[in-house]
């Protein structure tokens, strides 16, 4: 596939790569780097201990290879290791289960660094598999919309597609000691640091979960934990917990119906709304108030109108299945 031109000259980038036994999808992900616009990219693999041939497979990409014990893993500190050795100004931060879907990911990535210097981060946009959970894809099309947002006014972030200005970084690192929600805790200082933080629907990715429920239900109790900790004032109570359950499920119905999916999706929408809620009220046991606009974010169902997506003129990467 030819390169992107687009009159301005690409950038150098390392990236972050946080894996564990991910030899199943970084490859993927790999091969989707050696086609960005941007061809010099620095990448760096952080492995908390993996026993598969994830290691092997980013070593035969040319990747820098990180190593953390599994029992000194956080996501904060996994980040901050990547960070430490990247020798780029301009850090992209990537999952090892996910994979660009244009060669031009990068490039829209990085784009407003160069545009403005007010900002400290960017994050774009996240889309799940045909097989991914039906209500995964409700929670990506409420986080990720398909409109860009240059100049977001709440402090939210994802890490699994995102990236930052090592100076930025480097006067304060990720936090190494919760649970997740690193990209939101480091979102807020930056804002309050009066840095600007760029939502790219243009830098698109696949995220690639397949969950159990009781997996769903453990990434949102770590999730909600996280948020606590960063928001000692957050609640999340039995009735929150019954609404935000009960909204979401008929919303998800909702987009079911229309979509002619109901009848196939249906057991799932609630198994997965289930857990999602319920792991967040144990993980938001006695707390207190929170953030309105995160709150929408997070919890509330996107709207029944549902947002156009216009196709784009890039054409996509083209996998090997």
């Amino acid at each position: 596939m030819s390169k992107i031109i687009t009159g301005k000259s690409s950038p150098a980038c390392s990236l972050v790569i946080r894996a564990y036994n991910e030899a199943r999808h970084l490859p993927r992900l790999l091969e989707g780097v050696r086609q960005q616009s941007v061809s010099d990219v620095e990448v760096i693999l952080v492995d908390s201990g993996s026993t598969d041939d994830t290691v092997a497979i980013a070593k035969s990409y040319g990747a820098k290879i990180i190593h953390i014990a599994p029992a000194e893993f956080t996501f904060g500190r996994s980040l901050n290791l990547g960070l430490t050795v990247a020798t780029r100004e301009l850090v992209a931060i990537a999952s090892a289960h996910v994979y660009p879907v244009y060669p031009d990911w990068l490039e829209r990535l990085l784009e407003p660094f160069a545009d403005d210097s007010a900002v400290g981060l960017t994050y774009g946009k996240q889309r799940g598999l045909a097989t991914s959970k039906y209500s995964e894809h409700q929670i990506f099309a409420r986080w990720f919309p398909e409109t860009s947002q240059l100049r977001q006014t709440h402090p939210f972030c994802n890490n699994a597609n995102a990236a930052v200005r090592r100076s930025v970084w480097n006067q304060h690192p990720y936090d190494e000691s919760l649970t997740g929600l690193e990209d939101l805790a480091f979102a807020a200082w930056a804002q309050g640091q009066g840095y600007r933080i760029a939502y790219i629907a243009e830098a698109e990715i696949i995220h690639i979960h397949n969950e159990t429920p009781i997996g769903v239900r453990n990434r949102y109790k770590r999730e909600a934990m996280a948020f606590k900790q960063i928001y000692p004032e957050a609640h999340f109570n039995a009735y929150d917990f019954i609404h935000m359950t009960a909204s979401n499920i008929v919303t998800d119905l909702f987009h079911a119906a229309q979509a002619g999916l109901l009848r196939r999706v249906l057991p799932e929408i609630f198994w997965f709304r289930y857990n999602q809620f319920w792991g967040t009220y144990l993980g938001y046991r006695q707390s207190a108030e929170w953030n309105w606009n995160l709150r929408q974010t997070f919890y509330y169902p996107r709207g029944l109108v549902a947002e156009s997506t216009s196709p784009r003129e890039v054409e996509p990467i083209r996998y090997n299945e």
